[in-house]
């Protein structure tokens, strides 16, 4: 489970994000990533409990955590760390195409849920024709009660188009959707929230509403590959 000097580390490697400290300080870092490994292993057999293609695969925690070190080659910010710890949970890998479900610890800015972010163009044209031929059940699945309970945000967009795709006309009833360049699911999570023994029960239970929405997804996904 997360500790509190977990997010002690966080926070003060927001303030002091150079590599001197990070040295300096990474038998704390050790202990936060050690906590955050222990967090995603549990988060994985909550998914596994009720999603079924995880269930197949069990993912390997260590597989599923992005490294703390930023890539700053074509970045104008050159702060060597991440401020926050990250794992994508996905049948297909952490590099993989397909939809998945994710959580991001960072103190006052931890969240977590489910989906596609950004993916691929042709990623993005299967998904697309997915939610265009089966917008019918697409549409049950992201105005579910369950969903907009756990995320009452909804199905975010990774950013939109301002008008239609070239291939597809506006008077589309699927329009709102298919203007999407991502489809995903978010809910915030307060420090306390994320500290206590049952957080990743709470995070797994959220992301079970947002479950058809990722089998959907990745059915599209799949359907399209040679």
């Amino acid at each position: 489970m997360i500790t509190q000097p977990a997010l002690d580390f966080l926070a003060a490697l927001r303030v002091n994000n150079n590599r001197e400290w990070f040295e300096a300080h990474r038998a704390l870092y050790q202990q936060a990533a050690a906590d955050f490994f222990d967090t995603v292993a549990r988060f994985i057999q909550a998914l596994a409990s009720y999603d079924p293609d995880i269930a197949k695969v069990m993912p390997d925690p260590k597989s599923c955590i992005m490294r703390i070190y930023r890539d700053v080659r074509f970045s104008k910010d050159k702060t060597p760390y991440k401020t926050g710890l990250f794992a994508y949970i996905s049948v297909g890998g952490r590099k993989g195409p397909l939809a998945g479900y994710y959580l991001h610890l960072e103190p006052g800015n931890s969240f977590g849920g489910g989906g596609l972010y950004l993916p691929e163009a042709p990623v993005l044209a299967q998904t697309r024709q997915a939610i265009d031929s089966r917008f019918d059940e697409w549409r049950s699945i992201v105005t579910a009660p369950e969903l907009l309970a756990a995320f009452p945000d909804g199905v975010l967009p990774s950013g939109a188009l301002k008008r239609a795709p070239k291939e597809y006309d506006e008077s589309n009833p699927a329009i709102h959707y298919l203007r999407y360049k991502g489809y995903y699911t978010q809910r915030f999570f307060s420090d306390g929230e994320v500290l206590s023994r049952d957080f990743t029960d709470r995070l797994g239970e959220c992301c079970r509403a947002v479950m058809p929405m990722v089998a959907f997804l990745n059915s599209a996904i799949a359907s399209e590959k040679p």
